[in-house]
């Protein structure tokens, strides 16, 4: 009897058992990863289930799977392995790992993979990254859905049929990882370098001592290096600027070059610069791509392709076509733009997020990399940071802005109605909506000096400015970026959107309370030296710094600027709060919190918890 057959007559005793419960795994199955709350969405026996069904998809092939440092990480991988062996699948088990070492191990191997990791989510959490053999992504629609579906169906007949042939076997996987962060990014010791490393307690506390014992010029100050799965220190969440500032004061007091910050599960790097200040992202993709371009037409290649989302500066483009390269715009989302970067066969992509993505490390992102190529690029020049990066940043940006909203659908043609008339603007659907309007040089425009009272077509409007407008793949939001040649231009632009966005909440529903709630979390960062005031916290967005942003008060009456309403976090289980009526409601835990006379009423034994 066939493998294959073996598996059809599993699918039908699991689909008829006549004990089978109906279970719903869509609540942590999201569209490109496993995340949810261990212990209670996300237990031994639902990862034990989630480990045989990816065997399945794999068809018994093999796998490597790695954990990070979450306390309930261990028992998770390893009730996921079991599953795994009992459907037949061979297992290396390469333990504690990053999530680019992980990748590392997949791509080398040629084996599918599998990183239980929430990434920078609270220490409650947990989680699974998957792969394909050589690194590639998997996603809702080419495996997720399918995992899903069959763990769900083992864990409704309450047994996983055992199949021949399962094995495991443990498995080294840093040195090799560290080989090839070296022979990618070499770094030169041309001049001594002081860089500040906060591991913020996570997987970079794990690797970053590794490679850095091989980078003789490089000097790293250590920060919470010592693995805790608790963030004893703070959350591993970089785009926080608040998570940042232990980090730049160290970096000031010991007089280093830079600082960096890594993730919980270290695939994603944010820069400070020798004053401690943030480097946007957006920076950092141009200042890679250039490297990268550099190299591979040195290597013969004529016009090599970066892939960048189209979220990130409009710098990046002009950074990529000065150094002779090609840009393609990506959605939002590492699966996309790994895949994008596969069919393009793109050098390096890079991502708003932090997240950068390479060629040859299998179309993989990798903190690692990205860190080492700024210490290349520093130690390639004589100046500091600063002036490395200057260049790269060169407008001011809004950062990106969170509007909970009832129809987003709705909220988007609102502002295309507005838009769209106006001389100068083109609109694109890509991911959403993309606005721009960047006049080009005023003399080039009208070179014959035109008398702007004639008769005619209204001339389109000399400033320079773009945004865009995208709904969130899981919750009622529209996510808001703004960039502008200058900060006025950035915060009128910002403000108009934001009010056309939210003309909703004037009007509340009686009959869903929510869909007046307005919640601004801005997040990100203007450009250095040109942001204007009024800071906002930052989310997952383009840099990590000062933003800028005014009080929008939803449905909860929370009377405060945005950028503390965008730092409000539940007491409990310190969750994202959003906008109820007359209240703000944790999206982590079923707590709600009062908000009296405008002031949100944020202590631990106060928070109700929802009714259903």
């Amino acid at each position: 009897m066939s493998d294959r057959s073996t598996h059809e007559q599993d699918a039908d005793m699991i689909g008829t058992s006549a004990a089978a419960t109906p279970v719903d795994l869509s609540a942590i199955v999201k569209a490109y990863d496993v995340r949810g709350m261990a212990g209670e969405q996300l237990t031994a026996p639902v990862a034990r289930a989630l480990g045989a069904a990816f065997a399945d998809l794999l068809d018994g092939a093999g796998m490597i799977v790695a954990h990070d440092m979450r306390v309930s990480s261990p028992e998770l991988s390893d009730a996921f392995v079991d599953g795994a062996v009992r459907r037949g699948s061979r297992v290396l088990v390469a333990g504690l790992s990053s999530t680019d070492q992980l990748y590392c191990a997949s791509g080398l191997h040629d084996l599918a993979g599998a990183m239980f990791t929430a990434s920078h989510n609270p220490a409650p959490d947990n989680g699974i990254k998957l792969c394909r053999p050589g690194a590639r992504p998997i996603s809702r629609d080419t495996g997720l859905a399918q995992i899903r579906e069959r763990a769900e169906a083992y864990l409704a007949a309450g047994e996983i049929p055992e199949r021949e042939g399962g094995a495991r076997e443990s498995v080294e996987t840093l040195d090799d990882y560290v080989a090839m962060m070296l022979r990618l990014a070499p770094v030169p010791d041309r001049r001594p370098l002081r860089v500040v490393v906060d591991a913020a307690n996570a997987m970079a506390g794990h690797t970053m001592p590794a490679v850095a014992q091989h980078l003789d010029a490089v000097t790293v100050v250590p920060l919470n290096f010592r693995l805790d799965g608790t963030f004893p220190s703070h959350e591993a969440n970089p785009l926080d600027t608040s998570t940042l500032r232990e980090l730049q004061d160290a970096v000031r007091r010991e007089g280093a070059d830079l600082g960096l910050a890594f993730d919980g599960d270290a695939d994603r790097c944010v820069v400070v610069d020798e004053t401690g200040t943030p480097v946007p992202p957006s920076a950092i993709t141009a200042l890679i791509a250039v490297r990268e371009i550099a190299r591979a037409r040195a290597a013969g290649e004529d016009e090599p392709v970066v892939v960048a989302n189209l979220v990130s500066s409009r710098h990046v483009g002009e950074a990529i076509a000065g150094a002779g390269g090609r840009r393609v715009r990506s959605q939002v989302g590492h699966s996309l733009i790994k895949t994008l970067m596969a069919r393009e066969d793109a050098v390096f992509g890079g991502e708003h997020s932090a997240h950068y993505y390479f060629r040859d490390f299998f179309f993989a992102d990798s903190g690692m990399l990205a860190a080492l190529h700024v210490l290349a690029a520093l130690q390639e020049t004589e100046g500091p940071l600063s002036a490395l990066v200057a260049e790269h940043d060169p407008y001011a940006a809004s950062g990106e802005i969170n509007s909970r909203v009832a129809d987003a659908a709705a909220a988007r043609e609102r502002v295309r109605a507005v838009m769209a008339p106006r001389p100068g603007t083109v609109i694109d659907d890509l991911d959403g909506m993309t606005v721009e309007h960047w006049a080009p040089d005023a003399a080039a425009a009208d070179p014959a000096g035109t008398d702007a009272s004639a008769a005619g077509p209204a001339p389109a409007s000399p400033e320079r400015w773009w945004f865009s407008l995208r709904s969130s793949n899981t919750e009622p939001l529209l996510r808001l970026n703004v960039e502008a040649e200058d900060a006025a231009t950035m915060e009128r632009v910002r403000d108009e959107v934001l009010d056309i966005i939210r003309q909703e909440a004037t009007m509340p529903d009686a009959s869903a309370p929510d869909a007046a709630a307005a919640e601004s979390t801005a997040a990100g960062s203007a450009a250095r030296g040109t942001e204007a005031p009024g800071a906002a916290a930052p989310s997952a967005s383009d840099g990590v710094g000062p933003s800028t942003g005014g009080a929008h008060p939803g449905a909860s009456r929370a009377d405060v600027p945005s950028w503390v309403r965008s730092r409000l976090r539940c007491p409990v289980c310190r969750g994202e709060l959003v906008d109820g009526t007359g209240t703000l409601e944790c999206e982590a835990c079923p707590r709600s919190y009062a908000v009296e006379g405008g002031i949100p009423v944020l202590i631990a034994d106060r928070g109700e918890a929802a009714q259903d």
